[in-house]
């Protein structure tokens, strides 16, 4: 009579003693699966593995199912070990190792078999996409077991906002899963990879992917790049008309004042370049360049105006009159002030008097003969002498 099915760990084996012990395993889908039953302690007693059907494998080390993945790998008193390659999903189940003691012991070993899921296939891409469009990307795999996980990149960021879907497959064993991404494309999205990643425990870590190459049409886009800033009279002028668009636009179109160029001898249309030989100021004016392509039409101006060389020479050249008067003014502004500041210093060094007054022999000093002399204080004024 068998026991109850157990898987009993290392550190059980002592208190268990005459036990059979074994360990779930898990394989991926045409892997090889080893079974190993092992018992502490035999007193020669046979091991038998036997199939979720019940179905005896190996009998100590005799074979007993015909089924050429099923192989002996050790047999002893102590171990039974034997290996099941090519596995497939019908394999997986409740495998079961027996001791024929008395009672018989069993313990009960689960082997997992992974579903390995499909390379992955993206569908719903048209070339060429319109900018502007709603597209739709459809990611797809089958036979996972359990089912796999999507993921979506674009310019290796990771897109959150998809729709996932899982169906059980035919087998009921597999699944298919499938993941929807939804966006609106623009010109920066051409030539852009989108991947679809699918992880499963199955594949080691090492994802299976797919990838679409975005191919966006959109219409042109135009500028109009000068060679020289300040066009001058004489002088040849290159200009280039910048036009970027998918499908190319080529060639592109020039005019002057919304009509034809109109000197051809000296307006030289060279793919996308407009050479003026020599400039005159007849050449003033608004040129337009124009491309189209099978989504639509762009274009751009530029006004030109030819600048006599004469005159810009005299606008960046010095200007030598007015540079004289400002030296001038300098100049004179310095004299008077050397002029004033001298008779300033004069005027505070000291007042003199002489003594021709009458009674200057008799004074102590010159004021005094001054004041002395004949008339007022106010005469004595009138008699000083300053020297300068």
């Amino acid at each position: 009579m068998d026991v109850d099915a157990r898987e009993i760990g290392p550190g059980m084996e002592g208190s268990q003693g005459q036990f059979p012990l074994t360990q779930n395993v898990t394989v991926v889908e045409g892997g090889t699966a080893i079974l190993t039953c092992r018992v502490d302690q035999n007193d020669n007693t046979s091991l038998q593995w036997s199939n979720p059907a019940q179905q005896t494998l190996y009998f100590d080390d005799k074979k007993a199912l015909r089924d050429n993945r099923i192989e002996l790998v050790r047999a002893s008193w102590h171990e039974l070990s034997i290996s099941v390659s090519d596995v497939s999903l019908s394999d997986e189940g409740q495998y079961t190792c027996s001791l024929f003691t008395m009672p018989v012991k069993t313990s009960k070993a689960y082997l997992t078999v992974l579903g390995v899921p499909e390379k992955p296939q993206i569908s719903g891409f048209s070339s060429p996409v319109m900018e502007g469009d709603l597209m739709q990307l459809t990611c797809k795999t089958s036979g996972s077991k359990p089912a796999a996980d999507i993921r979506w990149f674009k310019n290796d960021k990771e897109i959150k906002d998809v729709k996932y879907l899982k169906e059980e497959d035919a087998n009921r064993k597999t699944f298919t899963v499938s993941s929807t991404l939804d966006f609106r494309v623009d010109r920066s999205d051409d030539g852009v990879a989108v991947i679809c990643r699918v992880d499963h425990e199955s594949l080691n870590a090492t994802p299976q992917v797919a990838m679409q190459v975005l191919e966006i049409h959109y219409t042109p886009s135009v500028k109009i790049i000068p060679s020289t800033p300040f066009p001058q009279e004489g002088q040849p002028l290159i200009l280039t008309c910048e036009s970027k668009g998918k499908p190319l636009p080529e060639p592109v179109l020039w005019t002057k004042d919304g009509g034809e160029l109109p000197d051809p001898d000296r307006m030289v249309v060279s793919g996308r370049e407009l050479n003026i030989l020599f400039l005159n100021k007849t050449d003033n004016g608004t040129y337009r360049c124009e491309a189209t392509n099978t989504i639509g039409q762009s274009s751009a101006e530029y006004v030109l105006i030819v600048h006599d060389p004469n005159a810009l020479a005299g606008q960046t050249g010095p200007d030598h009159a007015l540079i004289g008067g400002i030296v001038a003014v300098v100049v004179f502004v310095t004299l008077c002030s050397i002029f004033l500041l001298g008779r300033y210093l004069a005027r505070h060094k000291g007042t003199y008097l002489t003594n021709e007054a009458k009674g200057a022999e008799d004074a102590p000093d010159a004021d005094t003969a001054i004041i002395n002399a004949e008339g007022s204080q106010v005469n004595a004024e009138e008699k000083k002498e300053y020297f300068i």
